[in-house]
């Protein structure tokens, strides 16, 4: 049956070529980034397209950086980390839970060219964030859990579509559970590994104190990242209008031309502006 099993998740993994011209600037993203950074991913693999549809997001996939190798100050977690990764030192490197892999550290530089999206913790101090980097090194070589996809979807679907008691087993505990993760949850447990707040549940007390609830990570998706009040997002365009005085100085015009497919979602500045205005008068 292993066959058959790495013949599906090799399908899901299947991905799309990437776009001749990327969305972000990596190189900017490649300078710019901390360690404790959170990057979001605009997957192009079939497993992507079933993430964001579940989580109704362009965002699939969720990876942390954590820096370079001399970056770690604790020698213990270095030789640990050394043991999963015996690449160049220089290098930037990430950690990620990925299907077919589990959770892994690998060079920044694998993602160039994705449509990336930085999102900072804000006020994190060097101390937390050192433990935050912790947590996710403990947790490299643990497997993807596959299962958690297919209950975070039946989680998400109202209950009067799918009985409640079918979406139980997302907070069941099972021997062996915590050897398994995805992106999302092993990130959202290494902020709650410091009671760094992602969505929580912010509930008012008597007078005028709050108290805060934690969200349940195995919830948590890379949009959540996004989403969230407690993290700066960071976007590194490959074209920055910030560069330019004026957003008609950018290239809308030249001598390329759409294919079909692209022609049924983009237009073509000035020809097809006029067309429309043509058709609504």
């Amino acid at each position: 049956m292993k066959w058959i099993s790495n013949a599906v998740v090799n399908w899901l993994k299947h991905k799309r070529p990437l776009p001749r011209t990327p969305l972000s600037d990596f190189e900017r993203v490649r300078h710019e980034i901390k360690p404790c950074d959170v990057i979001l991913v605009e997957g192009r693999s079939r497993v992507s397209d079933v993430i964001k549809l579940i989580t109704q997001s362009n965002w699939s996939h969720a990876f942390m950086y954590i820096g370079r190798l001399h970056d770690i100050e604790d020698p213990q977690l270095r030789e640990r980390l050394g043991k999963h990764y015996t690449g160049n030192p220089d290098k930037q490197l990430i950690i990620e839970s990925e299907l077919g892999m589990g959770t892994v550290v690998r060079p920044l530089t694998v993602y160039e060219g994705e449509h990336l999206r930085i999102c900072r913790p804000r006020g994190l101090g060097f101390s937390d964030s050192q433990k935050v980097v912790s947590h996710v090194i403990s947790r490299l070589g643990d497997d993807y859990n596959v299962r958690q996809i297919f209950d975070l979807a039946r989680f998400l679907f109202p209950w009067t579509v799918m009985p409640r008691k079918w979406r139980s087993s997302l907070f069941s505990k099972r021997p062996g559970e915590n050897t398994q993760t995805v992106c999302s949850t092993m990130i959202a447990e290494a902020f709650g590994h410091i009671q760094f707040p992602l969505l929580p549940l912010v509930k008012r007390e008597a007078g005028s104190g709050f108290q805060l609830y934690m969200r349940n990570p195995k919830l948590c998706t890379p949009s959540d990242f996004d989403y969230s009040p407690y993290f700066d997002i960071i976007k590194y365009p490959f074209l920055d209008f910030h560069q330019q005085s004026d957003q008609r100085l950018l290239p809308w015009q030249g001598a390329s031309a759409l294919s079909a497919e692209e022609r049924e979602m983009y237009i073509n500045i000035p020809e097809d502006l006029k067309t429309l205005n043509d058709d609504t008068q």
